[in-house]
């Protein structure tokens, strides 16, 4: 019986065309599955259904997820965070189906992130405190020096001189969370075709169910980026705002709002 399923031209062009219209045939794709984004029931007869392809080094694994959770899309993580999320997954009786890969995960740079609450403006938003382990030079150049504001800022990122209201969306950057873990943060690519990680998560980070509940509710994400050394390791989310605040005031602190994929 056909199936209610998206199989975005991304998603077709890593498994082939016979592959994809298999799927959409319902030869090969389940009646009901676990959404591999909110983790609840969902029946590809009965309702739009994404197909997601998560690509690994040496594996890839198509998984299924409700349309309104998340786009069919291609995701690129490392064959741990793969392999991490296929036993999860196994463990949690959800469907997935084994692909050949066609691509790599790409280098990413060392980046520390925390995730904590944030209140701007009267109201809590969810937020991630992106901060390298050490300086960040412009590619291709030799020396000392710290080039991560102004590469930001070069992107889209606006400076924060305090954190008086929300920063503007910046269109083509989201934030992937699937399984109800923060997987990575998504940049656009340079050839114009699906977005790549500017970070992703060496394992799934899990969030609380405070911040992924002002993620669904604003369906953004404010992502706050700084130069190595200007926030550390907060161990609270009070302590977390007090050095944003300090590094905002000392001109050291860029801000977007990323919109949100997945749950």
């Amino acid at each position: 019986m056909p199936r209610m399923l998206d199989v975005s031209d991304a998603v077709r062009a890593e498994i082939g065309d016979e592959e994809a219209d298999r799927l959409l045939a319902g030869e090969n794709a389940p009646g009901s599955y676990d959404c591999t984004s909110c983790r609840t029931p969902g029946d590809s007869e009965q309702e739009r259904t994404s197909t997601v392809l998560f690509v690994g080094d040496e594996t890839a694994v198509l998984a299924f997820a409700h349309a309104s959770c998340l786009p069919s899309q291609v995701v690129q993580v490392t064959e741990e965070q793969l392999q991490g999320a296929v036993r999860s997954i196994g463990t949690a009786g959800g469907d997935m189906a084994g692909i050949e890969p066609h691509t790599a995960v790409p280098e990413q740079a060392v980046l520390g992130v925390t995730s904590g609450l944030v209140l701007v403006d009267g109201e809590l938003h969810p937020a991630l405190v992106v901060e390298p382990t050490s300086p960040i030079v412009r590619p291709g150049t030799i020396g000392a020096g710290d080039d991560f504001l102004p590469l930001l800022i070069e992107q889209g990122f606006m400076p924060v001189t305090e954190l008086a209201s929300v920063p503007a969306v910046l269109h083509g950057w989201s934030v992937l969370l699937a399984m109800g873990r923060l997987h990575a943060v998504l940049q656009p690519s340079s050839n114009g075709g699906q977005p790549v990680a500017w970070w992703q998560a060496h394992q799934p980070l899990q969030v609380t169910d405070s911040w992924r509940a002002a993620a669904n509710k604003h369906q953004q994400v404010l992502l706050f980026a700084a130069p190595v050394g200007s926030i550390g390791r907060q161990p609270r989310e009070d302590l977390l705002r007090d050095a944003l605040d300090k590094a905002a005031a000392g001109g050291r602190l860029v801000a977007a709002a990323l919109p949100l994929a997945g749950t």
